[in-house]
């Protein structure tokens, strides 16, 4: 539940970025933007790496000592939090969210209740998840698919990384 207390919180930080029109400054902002997503697609390269890792262990050396070291609840919610605060396309698909929803009438009161929607949305998903994969039945699922499972996310990373790093240096384009 921390965990995704903490991807809520980045989640919101995103949200209040858009609702605040610092998106669009920051789509504006063409090296800061770059940095962004420099530094989101390192992650992602890190994330893909770690889940590759993952998915080559079998499933009795994937329960080593060091994976079953303590983490302290901070922690958890930090973890969570710099996963999706590292997603600066984040603040572009909650302008995206923020402009299907609204119109240019729209006052301040209406993005900040549009966008407190979606953090609540964004909360109960993330404690949905949670509240899944805290049932054994879920959990025993799961380690039969561990590997595959973690094949496949290493795979989206990877994909994510390359699309994210190769629009970061997109000539001729807009830094989208």
């Amino acid at each position: 539940m921390l965990f995704g207390c903490g991807l809520g919180a980045g989640l919101g930080f995103w949200g209040l970025v858009a609702a605040t029109g610092l998106g669009a400054i920051l789509q504006m902002t063409t090296p800061l933007l770059v940095a962004l997503k420099v530094f989101g697609g390192l992650y992602l390269l890190w994330l893909a790496f770690g889940s590759a890792r993952s998915a080559m262990r079998k499933s009795e050396a994937h329960n080593s000592a060091s994976d079953n070291a303590p983490v302290s609840e901070g922690q958890w919610f930090l973890r969570g939090l710099v996963l999706n605060l590292s997603n600066p396309k984040a603040v572009v698909a909650w302008m995206a969210a923020l402009s299907v929803g609204l119109g240019a009438e729209s006052d301040w009161m209406g993005v900040a209740i549009a966008t407190g929607c979606c953090v609540v949305i964004g909360f109960a998903i993330y404690a949905g998840y949670a509240a899944a994969f805290s049932i054994a039945a879920v959990m025993r699922g799961y380690a039969g698919l561990r590997r595959w499972v973690d094949g496949a996310v290493a795979l989206l990373f990877s994909v994510a990384w390359l699309a994210l790093i190769r629009s970061a240096f997109a000539r001729g384009q807009s830094v989208n």
